[in-house]
This record gives C-alpha cells, sequence and structure tokens, in this order.
C-alpha cells in the first residue's frame, strides 16, 4: 500500500468517524425534539418522529462504527466503491429522516400529508439499499482478495518495520 493509498484510507475511516459522529448528535437532538414537540402539542398518538430517533443512531451512528471498523480490518476506503456507498448512504439517510421529520411534524400538528412524502422517503430507502449492495460488494471483493493472501497488508508493513533491514 502506498503512502498515497494510506492517505485515502485514512480519510476514508475519518470521514466514517465524523459520520457516526455527526449522526449521534442528531439522533439525540431528534428524540429531544419528539419528546418536546410531542409535549407542546399535547399529542399522544403515534408518528414518525419516534422512529427518527432510533433510525439516526442505528443506521447512522452504529452503521458507521461498524463500517469504521470493517474498513480497518479489510481496508475498504479510498476505493470509488467505497466512495459511491458512502455518498449513497447517507444521501439515503438523509431523505429517508427528512421524510420522517416532515411526516411526524405533520401527524402532530394534525395537518395532511402529502403524498410526496411518502414516495420521497421511499426514495431515500432505495438509495441506502443501494448504498448497502456497493458496501457488500466491496467487502465480498476484499474478502476474496485476501483469502490466499495471509496477513493483511498493513500487518506486513509492521513487521517489514520492525526488521533490521
Amino acid at each position: 500500500m502506498t503512502s498515497t493509498d494510506r492517505q485515502g484510507a485514512s480519510t476514508g475511516m475519518r470521514k466514517s468517524y465524523y459520520a457516526a459522529h455527526v449522526y449521534m448528535i442528531l439522533g439525540v437532538v431528534s428524540g429531544l425534539y419528539y419528546r418536546e414537540f410531542t409535549k407542546a402539542n399535547d399529542f399522544t398518538g403515534d408518528t414518525q418522529l419516534a422512529l427518527m430517533h432510533t433510525h439516526l443512531l442505528s443506521l447512522g451512528m452504529m452503521g458507521f462504527l461498524i463500517v469504521l471498523a470493517l474498513d480497518k480490518q479489510f481496508a475498504l476506503s479510498g476505493t470509488k466503491l467505497f466512495t459511491y456507498f458512502f455518498w449513497f448512504y447517507n444521501v439515503g439517510i438523509t431523505i429517508t429522516v427528512a421524510m420522517m421529520f416532515v411526516h411526524g411534524t405533520e401527524t402532530v400538528l394534525g395537518d395532511h400529508v402529502p403524498e410526496a412524502v411518502p414516495l420521497t422517503a421511499g426514495l431515500g430507502h432505495i438509495l441506502l439499499t443501494v448504498g448497502l449492495i456497493l458496501l457488500f460488494v466491496l467487502l465480498g471483493k476484499r474478502l476474496n482478495e485476501s483469502a490466499g493472501a495471509g496477513p493483511a497488508e498493513p500487518e506486513q508493513e509492521k513487521e517489514t518495520a520492525k526488521s533490521p533491514v
């Protein structure tokens, strides 16, 4: 792995870390919004706002922490497939959660939810799915590459760095 490749991988890992961190913050804030907004409007029914918190924490924060660990083990970042995964997945989460926000807020306010909201949420789910497919394709490639290759390349570099020659 060249210095440029390592720098690309390090940048990709940092992107996953930052994404996880942002989704953690958004997840906590969305839980606060749900609780306070429904309380302020004396709303006791079901709303999409209740699901926003969980989606942001599980698909966002936990998802990217898992990707970060997989990236550390299998050097996923620094490739075009990883970049495509990263953007499709993030745009998918953003659209999905934004539509949950709109749908939930309209429900709490007692307003009509436009037909475009669930349709757009469906688009967000499609983009999430495309991102996950790209992640699995990349992970499968890395597993196939390492099947007969012995130790991962970073381990080989550590051994080489320790040798006196």
